[in-house]
């Protein structure tokens, strides 16, 4: 065999793991949109019929009170991690997706059961909810500490491919089940067959970790985790300018997330665009993210993190609120806003883990990562779509993206003050 020959294979790229790496991510999102999608159509099937809007309302509050159990899953799912080891972590957030979304899917009615219907459906929610607090961190630490630290990039960009294509699947299969079946039928049951697919889906993901090996990284630190008292306050106390960083750079990440995938969508209905056309440019969007993922992931382990993210956050601050002028009737500057949107924001989601990995030793990194990086989460994101609604109602919209370019600036300060971290070994 030739060096070059055993070069390349000495740096093949173990898919198969990645896949399985990064599969809870996929399943996890694909059952929150899933929920944000099909909400409508079991609300009054799960809380009361009498009032659909107070139904409506009930099955949201439902799906918003779950993020705020993300950080109290990144602390305890984190710390578990970093005791436990990550694949055992991996192995029950996973559990914990399936399971929840089994529950939703078959869950009885209130008409059959009262109250315990939307008991039994919070609690499926708050499930969800601590696993993908745990799944973030524990996913991103896998990630970044089985890649040599030159690849580092390129492993990591397996995260939000997996999260991209999640999404992608859910719209789709949101647009073939209203397709095919009526008004009566998604009410009646149609809305279960999502969820019982992501039940299938976690499964399908159980086996594929079942045979994910644990990292070095973290068999050579067990014992300092072990011997922490109070991790939480350990990374405050010794890495405060590592927690500081990663909520600046959060905050705008998480604001771009929730603003494409999530707020902009009813915000241009109500701003005269048509659904049709705003589920095609987020469609055809969706996908440039996920195919942009590995070659950004690749370029920041040429160029570095600092620079892409710079890029990042300060063509953000400039162009979003430019991008928000074209939001309206028409194709073209829909796909012009959610592409250039989600493209510029793939410079952040591509390295993600990677960066979020880079900033703690590995005895804290699944707890530093979990409950710091879901309560900014938590913050920002989850109340990004109420933010957008209550200044457009208060005729003030253009604000929101104002707001949005603030925390650009904070991002891009944050970064400008990191050092570069590329190609370095983990601690």
């Amino acid at each position: 065999m030739s060096e070059r020959t055993a070069a390349a294979a000495a740096h093949r790229l173990p898919v198969r793991t990645l896949l399985a790496a990064s599969v809870g991510n996929a399943i996890e999102w694909y059952d929150w949109t899933i929920y944000a999608t099909f909400s409508i159509y079991f609300a009054t099937q799960i809380f009361s019929p009498d009032d659909p809007a107070l139904a409506l309302i009930g099955a949201l509050a439902t799906y918003a009170l779950a993020f705020f159990f993300r950080p109290l899953g990144g602390l305890l799912l984190g710390r578990f991690a970093d005791l436990r080891g990550r694949r055992t972590a991996m192995l029950l957030t996973i559990l914990l997706m399936a399971g929840g979304s089994f529950v939703i899917g078959v869950l009885p009615t209130y008409e059959a059961v009262g109250w315990l219907a939307p008991i039994l459906l919070l609690l499926a929610r708050i499930a969800q909810g601590m696993s993908l607090g745990g799944e973030v961190s524990n996913a991103s630490a896998y990630l970044a500490e089985i890649a040599p630290p030159e690849r580092r990039g390129r492993y990591s960009s397996f995260f939000y491919i997996s999260t991209g294509s999640a999404v992608l699947l859910a719209s789709l299969l949101g647009a073939l089940l209203t397709a095919v079946l009526t008004e009566d039928q998604l009410a009646s049951y149609g809305w279960r067959i999502p969820f019982l697919i992501g039940g299938v889906l976690g499964l399908i993901g159980l086996w594929l970790r079942r045979a994910m090996p644990e990292t070095d990284q973290f068999a050579e630190n067990k014992e300092k985790a072990q011997a922490l008292k109070n991790p939480l306050r350990t990374t405050l106390r010794e890495h405060p300018k590592a927690v500081a960083q990663l909520v600046g750079f959060t905050l705008l990440s998480t604001l771009c997330y929730y603003t494409f995938f999530s707020a902009l969508t009813p915000f241009a209905v109500q701003e005269g665009a048509a659904a049709g056309d705003v589920f095609v440019a987020l469609s055809i969007a969706t996908a440039l993210f996920v195919a942009l993922q590995y070659p950004m992931g690749a370029l920041s382990d040429r160029v570095g993190r600092r620079p892409q993210l710079l890029v990042w956050s300060a063509a953000t601050a400039v162009l979003i609120v430019p991008l928000s002028w074209l939001i309206g009737p028409g194709l073209g500057g829909l796909l012009v806003v959610f592409c250039v949107g989600l493209a510029l924001y793939t410079a952040m989601t591509s390295i993600a883990p990677a960066v979020m990995s880079e900033l703690f030793p590995t005895e804290l990194r699944g707890l530093g990562i979990g409950a710091w990086y879901n309560l900014t989460v938590a913050v920002f994101g989850g109340t990004a779509p109420l933010i957008i609604t209550a200044l457009r109602q208060a005729g003030a919209a253009d604000l929101f993206f104002v707001y949005v370019a603030v925390g650009a600036v904070i991002s891009f300060v944050t970064v400008w003050r990191m050092r570069e971290t590329r190609g370095e070994v983990l601690r």
